[in-house]
């Protein structure tokens, strides 16, 4: 198109601002905006902050405002596309919100990082969107085969995951051609896209082990107190190396997942001098690390392209619940006397291309959104619109509820979330003693996708 397109992201929590500044800072020729609904979980302004950090997004074309504002904001400035990011209930909320719109915009939305195993809650919510972006092939037909199951079908478009680009630290011209053990193999990007190993290619001297802590999994206190134990060992085992524990939120901040038995409690009295925390962006702490240990968090793929080596955690197993079934194949597994010895490594290249690294001519999401604003323009494109379901008002009235929080200041809400949550436990509590092992549930490895609810404490009222 030849106009500049007019492109709103509409997000709340941390991860969510992240990706979705990223991805809209990667698209040029846009007037991009990135608007903050509050929420209780939406972004401190010091984790805005570090979201943006290299997004590609001024911080002027940022706003905050309350959902009552969020429809005459978004009527007033009738943007030709809407970027939904956030979780599921508050993708689903302003769903709702662009309906009313006089002039109604193409609707996109995703998810800010791995998405493997699709899940079925992810789908469902976003079933009103015009077209749901995924980061990799493996991904598309995660979720074309989960719709297919479940008979929800939205269109998908792969795009890059904005912050796995190479960045210019890996195929910088500067770096030294090192021998012998000052340096870390990486692997180089070449024109064609896939990342191969390279020859005596090393990116300067990087000496922090960091660790890239996740809310939900691994689930288990007992485990998380291991992982925090390996990390003290770590730290004793080479005192002049730092390690860093990667935090998502200060005291007092939200971030997209509830945490259990935080890393900050766990390591509580027991840090060596050269064990620390670290509130500043992943690329600010994989600029000095000598390698990454994470269970499953998106982290890894951002190393990966950066070139800093990885161990996934499998000391808790491979599972879906532990949301690292996609690393197997990578060569990225491994346990905790690994972690303590510093043996990181690289993906095996035939990994790559099905899982996050293909090339970007692949990446065809932006000229998607470009047919779709054209069918919408032309009067071609349906509205794909937000259905109420059974309970109508009183359910809608429950999650808008559920998600603002005391932002929700009607007494429809307020009287819908007391008669709403306790259903919903009891409703949860039958539906998990129907689970059964086979074909697309947790349990199963064999597949990519689930049919059941999420087996996490992860509730969006906080």
């Amino acid at each position: 198109m030849s106009e500049q397109l007019r492109v709103v992201a509409v997000a709340d929590a941390d991860s969510f601002v992240k990706w979705s500044a990223s991805l809209l800072g990667s698209v040029p020729g846009i007037r991009p905006h990135l608007l903050l609904v509050k929420t209780p979980l939406t972004a401190s302004a010091a984790q805005e902050r570090t979201a943006l950090a290299g997004a590609g997004l001024d911080a002027s074309a940022v706003s905050r405002i309350t959902f009552r504002e969020a429809a005459g904001w978004l009527e007033a400035q009738r943007p030709d596309v809407v970027l939904l990011a956030g979780r599921g209930p508050f993708v689903r909320l302003m769903g709702r919100v662009i309906d009313t719109l006089s002039r109604r915009p193409v609707t996109i939305a995703g998810l800010p990082g791995m998405a493997i195993p699709a899940q079925r809650g992810a789908l469902e919510y976003r079933r009103h969107a015009d077209l749901l972006v995924v980061h990799s092939h493996r991904e598309e037909r995660a979720f074309e085969e989960l719709g297919r199951r479940i008979g929800v079908q939205v269109p998908t478009a792969l795009a890059t995951l904005p912050f796995a680009k190479t960045r210019a630290r890996m195929l910088s011209p500067e770096l030294a051609r090192v021998s012998g053990g000052h340096g870390v193999l990486v692997a180089e990007r070449p024109a064609d896209g896939l990342l191969r190993p390279a020859e005596g290619l090393l990116r300067p001297a990087a000496t922090d082990l960091v660790f890239a802590s996740q809310a939900l999994v691994p689930m288990d206190r007992e485990e998380r107190a291991e992982i925090a134990a390996t990390l003290v060992k770590a730290a004793k085992a080479d005192p002049d190396r730092r390690i860093v524990v990667k935090l998502r939120s200060r005291p007092g901040e939200a971030e997209t997942h509830l945490e259990h038995d935080a890393y900050t409690d766990l390591l509580e009295g027991r840090r060596p001098s050269n064990l620390v925390f670290s509130y500043d962006s992943m690329a600010d702490a994989l600029s000095t690390a000598a390698g990454l240990v994470t269970v499953s968090s998106t982290a890894a793929i951002e190393a990966v392209a950066l070139g800093v080596p990885v161990i996934a955690l499998d000391s808790f197993g491979v599972s879906k619940s532990l949301l690292n079934t996609v690393f197997v194949g990578s060569g990225l597994l491994g346990g905790r006397s690994e972690v303590i010895a510093g043996r990181f490594r690289h993906p095996h290249p035939n990994w790559l291309r099905d899982n996050y690294f293909h090339p970007q001519i692949e990446s065809t999401w932006w000229q998607r959104v470009e047919e779709l604003v054209a069918q919408r323009r032309a009067g071609i494109l349906p509205p794909r619109t937000v259905q109420y379901g059974r309970g109508g008002a009183v359910k809608a009235a429950w999650h808008r509820a559920s998600v603002l929080g005391a932002e929700d200041r009607t007494v429809s809400g307020r009287l819908a979330l007391a008669l709403g949550a306790p259903a919903t436990r009891a409703i949860v509590a039958v539906r998990a003693g129907r689970r059964a092992p086979g074909l697309g549930t947790w349990a199963d490895a064999a597949t990519d996708y689930t049919l059941e609810p999420n087996p996490f404490h992860d509730s969006i009222r906080r």
